[in-house]
């Protein structure tokens, strides 16, 4: 039979263990988070000297090859460090799930910003579907609305064209129906058809 001070030394022992166990994998964590941060600055990097060269290479013409081969170098960099930045994040995911009080690291998407509110808005609501368009059924409620912001311009005055698109749902068959979305100038793109397009670039 072990004697109390031995057991109480075992017990102190395993719990000395399981905290530098802890801190290990904290620290694991953290330098994680910090390589995949490090990966995704690079990555960022790499995109924004790209598109630099990009625009150069627009802008100046083609004087020789080597801007054209430097441009592909610049894009197979970037991909290498865009995959790495992903193979790091995932790491950093694991290693934060097995700790309690690190959080993973999120690599931040880009997004498109809002336009100002002092732009006046125009509000145009487009027809809404009279029946289902899977079934054909009348019985639709609407859900919600997507809206979809373009610039436009009015002479000497701006204003953001609102296209709203209600959603309804089916009460028959559950499927939801909306109108199509709006003609857009350039696939995806914010601008109106009347705005004007500069002749050149600053």
């Amino acid at each position: 039979m072990p004697s109390p001070a031995k057991a109480l030394s075992n017990a102190a022992l395993k719990a000395a263990l399981l905290t530098a166990t802890a801190r290990a994998l904290r620290l694991e964590a953290e330098l994680a988070n910090a390589k995949a941060q490090a990966s995704d600055d690079q990555a960022m990097i790499a995109y924004q000297q790209l598109q630099i060269a990009k625009l150069r290479h627009q802008l100046y013409g083609q004087r020789s090859e080597r801007s054209v081969r430097l441009i592909e170098q610049l894009a197979l960099r970037f991909e290498e460090l865009e995959s790495a930045a992903t193979a790091d994040e995932i790491a950093a995911e694991q290693a934060a799930a097995r700790t309690t009080g690190v959080a993973a690291f999120t690599r931040k998407c880009p997004s498109r910003q809002p336009f100002p509110e002092h732009l006046p808005r125009e509000r145009l609501v487009e027809p809404a579907p009279t029946a289902c368009l899977c079934c054909g059924s009348a019985g639709l409620r609407k859900l919600g609305e997507d809206v979809t912001e373009m610039l436009e311009v009015i002479p000497r005055s701006w204003k953001v064209i609102q296209h709203v698109r209600e959603k309804f749902s089916c009460r028959a068959c559950e499927k939801v129906s909306q109108a199509p979305a709006p003609f857009h100038v350039t696939p995806r793109g914010w601008a109106g058809p009347n705005l004007p397009v500069p002749t050149c670039w600053p």
